[in-house]
């Protein structure tokens, strides 16, 4: 028939029955055009044509399919972002513009139509034969096309005029649309450092759209742009946070701040590459003044640095007066201080690169002051995993997608979440031979209304084609309102594209941070609940307690951080410890006339979380970390002190809201002293976060978002 076909959603390997068509191997057979396909001869027609689309973000094909077709690149580009968010911006603050708009457009396409039909009318009456003034109708014909076509002109002419005056009005929200696709392209980035980071344009447009409709209104333009773009950006910020891991959200917060910044040209590409690599220097002629102090690795940074415009004569003044620098390299706060000499002016970007070279293990500190100061505190403290929010933004087109990391169990929340909302849910862990299983079984929910869970989806690759042909056909109207798809991975690059894009993806694993990690646990199960948390016979003690528990919880957890400092072997202490021994401490307190310290630290420190601990010197630190938190000075003293610096202490008795209050108010940054280490302990740990974090920038450089001049990083790199 000739009509065209579309394959969608390929992977780096077409089918082999695909050769013929990719070569297009037509041969006659009975005077017809003909090709084979598998075992079949069919008919080829030359109007014939086939298309193949890929959602795969950096699709690497191999040299003989790329001979064969015509390779596209359809992925969006900044310009053409822009004029889409306009057009949705415009369309939802003034509808009346964008409604005049599409119609002079369609206006427009008709005048030339028409136009272009007075000119082939003309045309056929000059070709004809014979003499045109001697041909009444001709001259006739001519007399009409001219008149038709000077009032077109005259129409569009008009028509011209009001769309200019209409395009004027809609360029003063351009530089709204141009900060939301900055945005955009920031978020796309982070597919390069995990696969599973994966935002479809759609779900972008619908959150942009729901800004528009909730951010502050005002009469004036730029003061109503200032307020969607300060609603949108935290509104995605919290919407992307939800779905990165621990490790990544601090990275988010520092990319999103400095695209920004790029967008306004108050970023030099030169000071950004120097932050993110240290540069490189083989043969460093100029002598280190400081050796016993000033490491080769830094001096060489220094010698680098001195290059770029802003830090001219670093190197000579470090040479001429190391002592004020010295202090920085000595202080236990170097991010705090301000540096020495006429570098004292140095702000921003460029004072983190000046720390990066004097002390490194203090550049994640800076750069968490550094988002502070340019986007407010909020943006380093990320919202706690909210299940509830996560199941309100689905349907039953969108699965849940829970992104693992060691330790993590999603089953208890979801479990909880069924019976809150009462709905069944079945659940299965996936592997060789379930896929099966698993369609059945989701084909079932879909027309009974259940929740369907599918655990460990990275353990069935070759099920994951399926997985996304099934959610494909997920349709609001045909498909249950009730039904809910579960899907807990492990980032891996196996998992489905269009199933991360098109659903609600979630994180649940311990907040980084002493502060983030306490308040998480409070607002999780069962201590949010305030039927559990109010059912105590003894309020006080239980109040208190299960503050210190909390605090135990998150100690315990975050020692992890430094290595081997913190625990022989690493621990997987996960909220299902809390669960039971919260559990434990409400019934003890209950059954007994006083507080059974023996048996609340035998369940706590032998049982629940001394089960996991293997190493006999791990449980003596257990154990002397719990005797702090479970004691009795805890319920008999106000404000006991939990650390030796008086920092974490006890909070007055109240109730969970006033306790939440107080754990928003506990210091961002904790010092090692609260884990009974020396301040040098936090050395090491920081080195590696800070190595971590500029590693993992680095692949997110070179994409495709706006920026102030200096041409483009891959460049520069190269």
């Amino acid at each position: 028939f000739g009509r065209p076909v579309m394959l969608e959603n390929v992977g780096e390997e077409l089918d082999p029955s695909l050769e013929p068509l990719l070569l297009k191997q037509v041969f006659k057979q009975g005077g017809v055009d003909c090709i084979r396909l598998g075992d079949s001869t069919v008919e080829y027609a030359e109007t014939f044509r086939f298309y193949i689309t890929t959602k795969l973000r950096n699709p690497h094909y191999l040299p003989e399919i790329s001979v064969k077709v015509t390779l596209l690149n359809f992925m969006i580009t900044p310009e053409g972002l822009e004029d889409q968010l306009l057009g949705i911006v415009v369309s939802q603050e003034r509808p009346d513009l964008e409604e005049q708009k599409n119609k002079l457009v369609l206006e427009s396409a008709e005048n030339k139509r028409q136009l272009k039909e007075i000119e082939d009318q003309i045309l056929k009456v000059l070709s004809s034969d014979g003499n045109i003034l001697e041909d009444a109708s001709a001259i006739d014909i001519l007399k009409q096309s001219k008149s038709k076509g000077d009032a077109i002109n005259v129409q569009q002419l008009e028509a011209d005029a009001t769309e200019k005056e209409i395009d004027v009005i809609r360029m003063g929200y351009k530089p709204g649309a141009y900060a939301t696709q900055v945005l955009f392209f920031c978020v796309t980035d982070l597919a390069n450092i995990e696969p599973v980071y994966q935002y479809s344009l759609q779900w972008f447009s619908s959150l942009f759209i729901m800004s528009i409709e909730k951010s502050e209104k005002s009469p004036d333009v730029p003061t109503r742009l200032d307020n969607l773009n300060e609603h949108f950006t935290f509104s995605l910020y919290n919407n992307i946070c939800r779905s990165l891991l621990e490790k990544d959200k601090l990275l988010f917060s520092f990319l999103l701040t400095v695209r920004i910044m790029k967008s306004k040209g108050l970023v030099n590409e030169e000071e950004w590459l120097f932050l993110l690599t240290g540069g490189v220097m083989l043969n460093n002629p100029h002598e280190n003044p400081a050796s016993d102090w000033l490491s080769p690795k830094s001096w060489n940074e220094i010698c680098i640095l001195s290059g770029l415009h802003a830090f001219e004569g670093l190197r000579e003044d470090v040479a001429a007066n190391p002592g004020p620098w010295k202090k920085i390299y000595d202080s236990t706060e170097p991010h705090k201080l301000p540096m020495p000499s006429k570098f004292s002016k140095c702000d921003g970007i460029e004072r983190l690169c000046l720390l990066r070279t004097i002390r490194s293990d203090k550049v994640i500190l800076a750069v968490q002051d550094f988002v502070c100061s340019i986007m407010t505190d909020k943006y380093v403290k990320p919202p706690s995993f909210d299940l509830t929010a996560c199941l309100n933004d689905s349907t039953c087109a969108s699965p849940l997608v829970f992104i693992l990391s060691d330790g993590a169990d999603p089953m208890a929340s979801i479990q909880k979440a069924a019976e809150v909302n009462n709905k069944e849910f079945d659940a299965m862990s996936l592997g060789q031979g379930q896929g099966p299983i698993a369609e059945a079984k989701i084909k079932k929910a879909c027309v009974e209304g259940t929740w369907q869970v599918l655990q460990n989806c990275h353990l069935a690759p070759s099920w994951m084609n399926d997985l996304e042909r099934l959610t494909e056909g997920f349709t609001i109207g045909v498909t249950h309102d009730d039904f809910r798809l579960w899907c807990t991975t492990y980032p891996s690059p196996v998992f489905p594209v269009s199933v991360l894009q098109n659903g609600v993806k979630m994180t649940i694993e311990p907040p980084k941070g002493l502060r983030a990690n306490i308040m998480g646990s409070f607002k999780g199960d069962p201590i949010s609940d305030q039927d559990f948390y109010q059912s105590c016979t003894k309020p006080k003690e239980f109040g208190r307690l299960i503050y210190t528990l909390c605090f135990f919880h998150a100690l315990i957890q975050e020692r992890r951080l430094y290595g081997p400092l913190g625990w022989n072997i690493p621990y997987g202490f996960n909220d299902s410890d809390l669960r039971i021994t919260a559990r434990q401490l409400s019934m003890f307190l209950d059954e007994n006339d006083e507080v059974p310290w023996k048996a609340l630290k035998y369940t706590c420190g032998e049982c629940n979380y001394g089960g996991r601990v293997t190493d006999n010197w791990d449980r003596r630190t257990l154990l002397t970390i719990l005797d702090k938190c479970y004691n009795e000075g805890v319920t008999t003293q106000e404000s006991y002190s939990l650390s030796s610096s008086g920092q974490f202490v006890v909070p007055p008795d109240g109730d969970w809201e006033s306790t939440v209050d107080f754990i928003d108010g506990l210091p961002l940054l904790p010092q090692p002293e609260v884990f009974g280490m020396h301040e040098n302990a936090d050395i090491t740990k920081n080195q590696n976060d800070t190595n971590r974090l500029f590693a993992t920038l680095v692949l997110t450089e070179g994409g495709g978002s706006g920026g102030g001049g200096g041409g483009s990083t891959d460049d520069k790199i190269d």
